[in-house]
């Protein structure tokens, strides 16, 4: 579904990814693993349209979107629940459904915010409630749903266990567990949390400073000792 081809993006004359390849198969949980500064939410961003890629080539259902802006991206049925969040404070819950509906089919609406309800109920019982006045667990949920309302083929998420509660981390990969399973949604994540990430992945990468130096299914790279040393152990 998602091929990413010697990959190279800059941060004016930082080099952040240094010629990167993976792909991501249709009906697969794919993470990203790797420490603060390593790259990971930069291949995120170049995906979407966010960061322009310097070389290389994202193909996406036999696509190249390379070069394509991040409006067409997301028409594309790719959605991202970014770092950080960035649900509409300001706006309801359900306000924030609706704008993650734009590129959807009106006519699936109540359709796809009750499944949203469903795997969120805190969501529904704060269907009124400003983005802004939820916990940090409750705006990931909302940040998830938001993406998910667009009806996507594949859903990127950067660092949904970020700043939460391991109950409520937990929780959160729970459900992209079961919206992979039960939905076949493609699941692209990139995550601090290794041990949790590998836990739900089909395959993994570990990144370095621009680099992947490591690839393999998420359980092997799970009892893999130099992982266990560098992401595992004490954290």
């Amino acid at each position: 579904m998602l091929v990413i081809e010697n990959l190279r993006t800059n941060y004016g004359a930082i080099e952040a990814l240094k010629g990167i390849s993976l792909d991501v198969q249709e009906g697969e949980i794919v993470t990203l693993i790797g420490a603060n500064g390593a790259g990971k939410s930069t291949t995120l961003m170049s995906i979407s349209g966010a960061v322009p890629a310097q070389s290389g080539r994202i193909i996406f259902d036999g696509e190249d979107i390379t070069k394509l802006p991040a409006h067409e991206i997301v028409r594309r049925k790719i959605a991202q629940a970014p770092e950080g969040r960035r649900i509409f404070p300001r706006m309801t819950v359900e306000e924030n459904l609706m704008l993650g509906a734009m590129t959807a089919d009106p006519q699936n609406y109540d359709r796809n915010r009750d499944e949203v309800f469903e795997l969120f109920p805190r969501l529904k019982e704060r269907r009124s409630q400003r983005g802004g006045t939820l916990s940090g667990g409750e705006q990931q949920m909302l940040a998830i749903g938001r993406a998910l309302m667009s009806e996507p083929r594949l859903l990127i998420l950067d660092e949904p266990s970020l700043g939460l509660a391991p109950m409520i981390v937990r929780q959160i990969f729970e459900i992209i567990a079961k919206v992979n399973k039960e939905r076949g949604l493609t699941v692209f994540m990139v995550e601090q949390n290794a041990n949790q990430a590998l836990k739900i992945a089909h395959r993994a990468h570990v990144l370095v400073t621009g680099e992947i130096t490591l690839s393999g299914k998420g359980a092997e790279l799970r009892a893999n000792e130099e992982v266990r040393a560098a992401y595992l152990e004490g954290h």
